[in-house]
């Protein structure tokens, strides 16, 4: 159906990209106020929780409540429509900001089960927000530039927090103004977003159209190409796993590096990661060939693997300064993780021309990448040989076994998914030329 409501700023291509771009890249931005603040804390006083530090409990509950989320967002998200978008978002962080609300007059270590519900809120913001981008011909663009967001945001609201503790806020209330901070920002990125227009004819003859996807259709997809998908899902497992540990400890582990860092460190570092990742990943959009930019995506993907093992030796051999290792493994890890984000899934859709969705996808990624970062975090707490030492030496480990393991299993996966060329060259070629109809026949309604 068409947007009736767009406002005169996104009447042209060029200004509907800049500001439904802008808007997703602010609106996922400032939902990182509501969810990562409280980690630039450390919450050394409290005791812990079952033998588990109450920081590193707080890490888990709410990872945990961000994994149940993505495994229903698995159904959700390929079933929701697109006038329900921007309601549900809204709705799922103002219940986020409350449980932060309560995690400040709860008394510790007790209000650690409201961060459960503040990850289980905010679990679906992502799929939402994709909703708008996938489909198009510049998706990769304008996925890369929201997937900076979160690279830049989690640097951004730590310095926030940080900026926050230094005025003497309390730990426990910091978080809450924090988000309180960013909500008028998000509601207005949200308006934008809620005029932004769908697809159009050009968008669909290029990379099919994206509907809905209900139980069946699900079902279909993933027993066509279930293997293939399952290890690409294992490769961004191990990788979520790195990069979260990276996100959700890097005060400690700044402090296993020998440094002290001040509150723009932690925006300075991952900026430079963003520009790097957005420049890598955005220009996939001058790949016009779907075939062609998968499998450049999933060299993209290994290089960053590469860079992983690399740097991590690079480090134990005094070859890298401390800034220079968080930047380096940031752009490892981040180009396998944004890489699934921005292109794999995108282009596997577009060159198969299947039914499916990017959310549909993301989100079984999601699902079982958080499970494993869960688990790796309760391993690591419970194992008192391990809990002795500082995170950075147990981090460069988990970091060369994501390289190696990640490394081993893309070789089968670009096996398999070159020996479907074939049909899927044959399935593109057959509704290649119904693209436009559709979307003619949709814009018409």
């Amino acid at each position: 159906m068409t947007n009736t409501r767009e406002p005169r700023l996104l009447k042209t291509p060029w200004t509907a990209s800049a500001a439904t771009v802008v808007a997703a890249f602010g609106a996922y931005f400032c939902m990182y106020a509501f969810r990562k603040p409280f980690t630039v804390a450390t919450y050394s006083e409290v005791e812990g929780i079952a033998g588990v530090k109450f920081k590193v409990a707080l890490v888990i509950i709410q990872v945990f409540g961000y994994m149940v989320s993505k495994f229903i967002g698995i159904r959700y998200i390929a079933e929701v429509q697109p006038h329900q978008r921007v309601r549900s978002l809204l709705i799922q962080v103002g219940l986020a900001e409350l449980a932060l609300l309560l995690f400040a007059v709860t008394p510790a270590p007790f209000n650690a089960i409201w961060l459960f519900f503040n990850g289980l809120m905010l679990g679906m913001i992502f799929g939402l927000i994709m909703g708008f981008l996938e489909g198009r011909r510049n998706t990769e663009a304008l996925l890369a530039a929201l997937c900076t967001s979160f690279i830049l945001a989690d640097g951004v609201v730590k310095s926030v927090g940080a900026w926050l503790l230094n005025l003497n806020v309390p730990e426990f209330w910091m978080p809450f103004t924090t988000g309180l901070l960013f909500a008028l920002p998000l509601l207005f990125c949200c308006m934008i977003l809620n005029r932004a227009p769908l697809p159009d004819v050009g968008d669909v003859e290029a990379r099919g159209e994206r509907v809905p996807m209900n139980a069946e259709a699900r079902r279909s997809f993933l027993q066509k190409y279930g293997l293939g998908l399952a290890l690409i899902v294992l490769v961004y497992l191990l990788v979520t796993i790195a990069r979260s540990v990276r996100a959700d400890f890097a005060p400690e582990i700044w402090a296993g590096l020998g440094v002290t860092p001040d509150p723009s460190l932690f925006t300075y570092s991952e900026t430079v990661v963003a520009l790097i990742i957005l420049v890598l990943n955005g220009s996939m959009i001058f790949i016009a060939n779907n075939r062609i930019a998968f499998f450049t995506a999933l060299g993209l993907a290994t290089l960053g693997l590469g860079i992983t093992a690399a740097i991590v030796e690079g480090l134990s051999a005094g070859l890298v300064s401390p800034f220079a290792f968080m930047v380096l493994l940031g752009l490892g890890l981040y180009l396998p993780y944004i890489a699934v984000h921005t292109t794999i899934f995108e282009r596997f859709i577009a060159m198969t021309r299947d039914r499916g969705t990017i959310g549909h996808m993301m989100y079984l990624a999601d699902a079982f990448g958080y499970l494993g970062y869960v688990v790796v975090l309760l391993v690591r707490e419970l194992s008192p040989n391990i809990t002795s030492q500082s995170i950075l030496p147990f981090f460069k480990i988990l970091c060369l076994v994501v390289a190696g393991a990640g490394s081993a299993l893309m070789i089968p996966a670009v096996i398999y998914f070159r020996r479907i060329r074939g049909a899927t060259d044959a399935a593109s070629d057959a509704v290649h030329g119904g693209g436009a109809a559709v979307a003619e026949n949709r814009a018409s309604q």
